[in-house]
């Protein structure tokens, strides 16, 4: 989709000109598929700030074993087929008479970040302050179509595993066959490692699954998503198995349960990031768990899987529109069980579109 790319660079060229940086050199890869479609595991981007498309104002390097495949998915940009790619994209840069170039410094090594300047007199690199980033917060039609898609495919996923027995099932057989069921429905690859934990493990927040059995009382909490066309969706959701809850469980479920409607209320254009966790977690503070919700309320999604925006206790910054996030409040109580409900959302102007459709009610399964 050379159009859309084409339309993303021209976004960084108005910012580099903003910032008077006369041309940007893009190595972390998820920002070079961002603005060139490019999906190999190396390359680098040269973009010029007063460039036009269609002339030489994007470069993209790569080495020899993607030549074909750069060709085809960036026919909108010059290719550079060079095992050194920065050194290559450097003479370029050069070449074009540019004395500062904006790096990613969060990206290159020290090492790279150091070569930089003996390689052409005079290019002088300065960080790009995470710049690329900042744009991808704002999604357009195209990325957000492929996270319903996404979200689409694991929901359907999780609604089939459900309708089976879990019951005597270990962790590890529960998440391959939830992936299994992902790939079959479109996935392209798991968004992250599948969380299931069961009885006093789901009072874990990211535990790895293993071959312990579900027994008829225990907690489920599931945290899973899908990958599609390079977007990831994050979902999670806590059941019972086998037996109806205990009332500890019904307990803390309800107050995760209303304190993820809290903050999914609080979701607006112009809302401060620490305001949005506050929501969700002065709910549970206020039922008496507030020492037992131990992470942030939430991320934004994308081409990574956590990628900005951040809500936390300390996130600076506000919300804006087209912005794909989770809300993920949890409680966990070590050696008895936890819960935590995620929803991917969508934050428009006027409205919140939730992209994960299961229920978020305290299920009782076989």
């Amino acid at each position: 989709m050379p159009d859309i790319h084409a339309a993303r660079r021209a976004r960084l060229r108005d910012l580099l000109a903003a910032r008077d940086v006369p041309a940007a050199l893009i190595t972390h890869l998820v920002n070079v598929r961002y603005l060139s479609g490019f999906t190999g595991s190396n390359a680098a981007l040269l973009v010029r700030a007063d460039g036009t498309e269609g002339d030489d104002a994007a470069v993209l390097a790569t080495d020899g074993r993607y030549a074909d495949q750069s060709a085809a998915q960036c026919p909108d940009l010059e290719i550079v087929v060079d095992r050194q790619l920065l050194a290559a994209l450097a003479r370029r840069a050069a070449a074009w008479g540019v004395s500062r170039l904006g790096v990613e410094t969060h990206s290159l090594t020290v090492d790279a970040l150091e070569s930089l300047p003996s390689l052409e007199s005079g290019l002088a690199p300065g960080s790009l302050h995470r710049a690329v980033e900042g744009l991808r917060v704002d999604k357009d039609s195209v990325e957000l179509d492929h996270l319903r898609q996404a979200c689409a495919v694991s929901t359907k996923a999780l609604a089939e595993l459900f309708a089976g027995r879990l019951v005597g099932r270990s962790e590890r057989e529960i998440a391959r066959d939830l992936e299994a069921r992902m790939f079959a429905a479109g996935a392209e690859a798991v968004a992250f490692d599948t969380i299931v934990a069961g009885g006093e493990h789901s009072a874990i927040p990211h535990h790895q699954p293993t071959d312990r059995l579900l027994a008829p009382g225990d907690f489920l909490k599931i945290d899973f998503g899908a990958r599609y066309e390079g977007y990831h969706a994050d979902c999670t959701r806590t059941v019972v198995v086998g037996a109806a809850p205990a009332d500890w469980q019904r307990e803390i479920h309800d107050v995760v349960r209303a304190a993820q409607r809290a903050g999914r209320h609080a979701l607006a254009p112009g809302v401060a990031l620490s305001d949005v966790d506050a929501a969700a977690r002065d709910v549970i503070a206020a039922a008496g768990y507030g020492e037992r919700f131990t992470h942030g309320l939430g991320h934004g999604v994308g081409l990574e899987i956590h990628e900005d925006p951040f809500f936390a206790q300390i996130a600076e910054g506000k919300l804006g529109p087209r912005t794909p996030v989770t809300i993920e409040p949890g409680i966990y109580l070590p050696g008895r069980g936890g819960v935590r409900i995620e929803d991917t959302l969508i934050v428009h102007d006027g409205e919140v579109e939730v992209l994960t459709k299961a229920d978020r009610d305290l299920l009782v399964l076989a």
